[in-house]
């Protein structure tokens, strides 16, 4: 029997509605600029290049409704509201269709950014890692069977902040479809059960402060919540 020189870290995972069941989390990727205003506001072209892809670690999860602090190293924390899907069967250069019949579910995220990491990134054409892969900066719905849902091809994807409303957008918007983004990252990866892809997000992204209250819903998938707290 194999022993560790450290006990390892828990098995990361997302709660099941309606189950008591848990997905297991092995990757997370993350689509970027996948909503043409939200490409516009970011200062790049909106035409339908191929998608490219950031991840995160698996261990950055958090689950909606958690308070997390205020993170180190950023004066520009945003929030971007996202729908999430959780592959259920292994996936290598499919077609869109193939790709459709392999959903296993949906959640709504937050893919949080320290914004100030990421411009620097850019201008210097470093990783965007440090922006992006943090502690807890992927905040999480429980997962929906894609079985409850059917193919989300359209519905308002909101955000507020406090209450006062900063995105508003509709999956349909997407400049890349759920299976086409899943066919396309099957050309690149051994996609399998326990993969978790973000979306995009819809244009609004801002900053949040410590006492910020961040709420989003996405039509048909779940209501999300994240409070910022002081940082550690």
């Amino acid at each position: 029997m194999s022993s560790y020189v450290f006990p390892p870290e828990p098995q990361p995972s997302v709660a099941v509605r309606g189950s008591d069941a848990r997905y297991a989390v092995a990757r997370i990727f993350c689509v970027g600029r996948n909503y043409a205003a939200h490409a516009r506001e970011m200062g790049s072209d909106p035409e339908r290049e191929p998608p490219f892809y950031f991840s995160k670690p698996a261990n950055a999860l958090v689950a909606s409704g958690s308070t997390v602090a205020y993170p180190p190293g950023t004066k520009n924390y945003h929030y971007e509201m996202e729908l999430v899907v959780a592959i259920g069967a292994p996936l290598f250069r499919v077609t869109p269709e193939v790709a459709q019949a392999a959903i296993w579910g949906y959640a709504a995220g937050l893919d949080m950014t320290r914004r100030d990491l990421q411009a620097e990134a850019k201008a210097n054409g470093r990783p965007w890692d440090t922006a992006k892969g943090f502690e807890q900066s992927a905040v999480i719905t429980p997962l929906v069977r894609a079985s409850e849902t059917g193919l989300l091809k359209s519905g308002a994807i909101t955000l507020a902040v406090n209450g006062a409303q900063k995105q508003h957008g509709d999956l349909a918007d997407m400049i890349w479809s759920v299976p086409e983004i899943i066919a396309n990252l099957s050309q690149l990866y051994h996609l399998k059960p326990g993969d978790l892809i973000y979306t995009g997000t819809p244009d609004g992204v801002g900053p949040v402060q410590p006492g910020d209250v961040i709420s989003g819903e996405i039509e048909g998938v779940d209501r999300l919540q994240l409070t910022i707290a002081t940082p550690d």
